[in-house]
């Protein structure tokens, strides 16, 4: 089953819940356009590279498309469509006036030197810029691209159609970008877990939590969760995994993190596996690295009575059975991870605007969105007796189809 059928299994339980007609399914679902593209450029040894960008952009019934884009080598055309259209449902989840989209170039930037990069982001630019600009389809980073990504593309995209900023969110806030955008989705993310705590009636403070992932979004996710109290016992990285029962210090790993780029030999910690960190004796679970990662091959040992999905698509359907037989509480990723969207959306309206908010409006605003959201997800689980996940599927679906008949065919 590809990565987009799985996706699927969530709407259409959502829809049958809804009672969706077939005709309207298909429509919903459809993707409104497709490119792929082919960049080639000479690289610093000499060499001709060639690669295969995409752009997806699902759906604009409720306004300029939105989605980040992912430099990574499983980059494909199946993924990007599965990335498209949880964007579309968790916009609308959110309330934000956005369709979803998503795009991505199939390479490792590991491999690719400073002048290599750059002249890659840019061609993708050049193939790319008459379907997207700020009011048609607003990119954003993700896997593998950052903020210097995002000005390289804001000053291409200018060449062809001038002065633009709001062409493309998660930019440096040196170059018209937002305060709090780096750490927007890690925050959310927090606000969401104390959120769900607080209606399993456990206070976040003192509450023990893995991560699973500590890059930008699991790192800023640990270290707001350790401000409000959290023990923050487990957190793992491509490289390696850690782990104190009595709670990590996250300011000294932050540091750690900063010269060795790496959990791994942090002092105060033990080292365990990775698939340890996912099993191990907490009260959350917060998977925020890759997708597929809780299967059900792994399900039946995972003890967390909470998880937050802070990655996209981070649980099998077969594992989210398990995880409603074992009445494990699962908050979905078209809820958790959406502050990164939300932040991106306030940095989009100050370009619009020509104006900068300060951090604390950022922040006062970001949480009021996300609280909002969670409360309106529980409210539509808890009337239906439905999970969270397929709630938040209802509540997305039905944004978007309202917006689409009132809108016209």
């Amino acid at each position: 089953m590809s990565a987009y059928e799985k996706a699927e299994r969530y709407f259409d339980h959502a829809a049958e819940v809804m009672g969706l007609s077939d005709n309207m399914r298909i429509l919903l679902k459809t993707p409104l356009r497709e490119v792929k593209v082919q960049i080639a450029l000479e690289m610093d040894d000499g060499q001709i590279g060639t690669y295969i960008g995409y752009r997806i952009q699902h759906d604009n019934a409720r306004g300029p498309m939105k989605g980040g884009l992912r430099f990574h080598p499983a980059v494909d055309a199946d993924e990007v469509l599965m990335l498209a259209s949880l964007m579309t449902w968790k916009t609308a989840v959110v309330n934000l006036p956005y369709g979803g989209a998503k795009g991505g170039i199939s390479i490792d930037v590991s491999k690719l030197s400073h002048r290599e990069l750059e002249s890659i982001t840019r061609k993708f630019v050049d193939e790319l810029h008459d379907v997207f600009g700020p009011d048609t389809d607003i990119p954003a980073p993700d896997m593998g691209t950052n903020a210097q990504v995002m000005a390289w593309i804001m000053n291409q995209y200018a060449k062809y159609h001038g002065y633009s900023p709001a062409c493309v969110t998660g930019k440096p806030v040196e170059l018209h970008g937002a305060y709090g955008r780096n750490e927007a989705t890690g925050r959310g993310v927090a606000i969401i877990t104390r959120s769900a705590l607080e209606k399993l009636k456990k206070p976040v403070s003192g509450a023990r939590v893995a991560i699973q992932g500590f890059g930008n979004v699991g790192s800023f996710t640990a270290e707001i969760l350790h401000e409000m109290g959290a023990e923050i016992i487990a957190v793992s990285d491509a490289f390696g995994a850690i782990k104190n029962e009595e709670g990590l210090d996250i300011p000294e790993l932050l540091k750690h993190m900063e010269e060795y780029k790496k959990v791994e030999g942090f002092d105060g910690a033990e080292e365990i596996d990775n698939s340890t960190l996912l099993t191990a004796d907490v009260d959350v679970l917060i998977p925020a690295a890759i997708g597929g990662v809780l299967t059900k091959e792994n399900a039946d040992d995972i003890r967390a009575k909470l998880i937050i999905e802070a990655a996209n698509n981070p649980t099998t359907p077969d594992a989210d059975e398990i995880f409603e037989r074992k009445e494990i509480l699962v908050i979905p990723d078209i809820l958790a991870n959406a502050g990164g969207v939300t932040v991106s959306y306030f940095e989009w309206v100050q370009n619009r605007q020509h104006f900068k908010w300060e951090l604390e409006e950022v922040r006062k605003r970001l949480e009021k969105i996300m609280v909002t959201g969670f409360d309106r997800v529980w409210k539509i689980a808890e009337e239906k007796k439905i999970s969270p996940r397929i709630a938040a599927y209802v509540l997305g679906i039905g944004r978007v189809g309202r917006a689409t008949v009132l809108g016209g065919i």
